[in-house]
């Protein structure tokens, strides 16, 4: 699957399976009967990826503070993915993802995260309107920070202040934000 994330990097949809094959030092009969379409390789990769992070947020969990152990998960949810620009390119153009065959994953992880969340709010340590969709809304803005780097940006600094942002409120101003 590397072959794939390395041209999925470097062509996007354009990727073919033959050369992916080629990569990979396999024929293409090989790749398509474990993976009949690009877009079956795409989601298997994305699949993978989605059980890793599942098992970051079950360590992050463990953390006794509550901020810290949600910014253990988005820092090293983040630093995974960091040099796949396979991945990269995929979250932002996931309406080509087959996401019936990444549920499972994805529910693993929501379930962590939103218990990560949760403790978050209650202890005070996070606003009380973030929600596990903000989460994934979140990593993918820092997925596309790594992929584009619109005039050079970081996405460490992109996390920082995301994480910043996340801190409750202080005091009534009058408006929400």
């Amino acid at each position: 699957m590397s072959s794939g994330r390395e041209l999925f990097a470097r062509d996007g949809p354009e990727a073919q399976m033959d050369e992916i094959a080629a990569r990979a030092g396999v024929g293409v009969g090989t790749v398509y009967r474990h993976f009949p379409t690009k877009e079956a390789l795409l989601t298997a990769m994305v699949r993978d990826r989605f059980q890793q992070f599942a098992e970051i947020a079950a360590l992050a969990e463990e953390t006794a503070d509550p901020r810290e152990a949600l910014e253990t998960v988005m820092r090293r949810s983040a630093e995974a993915v960091e040099g796949d620009a396979g991945f990269q390119l995929a979250m932002m153009d996931s309406d080509q993802l087959e996401w019936e065959g990444i549920e499972e994953q994805k529910a693993l992880l929501a379930d962590v995260v939103t218990r990560i969340i949760r403790r978050a709010v209650d202890a005070g340590a996070v606003r009380d309107d973030f929600t596990f969709e903000d989460f994934g809304m979140v990593m993918c803005g820092i997925t596309s920070t790594m992929y584009y780097k619109p005039g050079g940006a970081d996405w460490r600094r992109h996390l920082a202040i995301i994480v910043g942002g996340l801190r409750p409120p202080v005091g009534d101003v009058g408006q929400s934000v």
